[in-house]
């Protein structure tokens, strides 16, 4: 999940060709409803519950058979996925 704000305007959701992402272990969830649910816990915590503007789920290399019936992979996002897992306790 990529989320807008202060620190991470819109504009970062376009990802370069290669996408790598480092991130806890103990950050990764199994279905989209226990992301989205860790990030209203995480929202709701300062006694102001808002939203991000836009929030982006990044879920692999981006693929498009819309033009002419032909696969193309990057054509809306990375073209290559990397994620680099990390031992330890999540943070804010």
């Amino acid at each position: 999940m990529l989320l807008s704000g202060p620190e991470s305007p819109t504009g970062l959701t376009l990802l370069p060709e290669t996408h790598i992402v480092v991130l806890r272990a103990s950050q990764v969830v199994g279905p989209y409803e226990e992301a989205w649910a860790r990030l209203r816990r995480r929202n709701a915590g300062d006694g102001a519950w808002s939203m991000p503007r836009t929030v982006s789920l990044i879920t692999g290399p981006s693929r498009s058979a819309d033009i002419e019936q032909t696969m193309q992979i990057g054509a809306h996002g990375p073209r290559r996925l990397h994620i680099v897992l990390v031992d330890g306790e999540s943070g804010p």
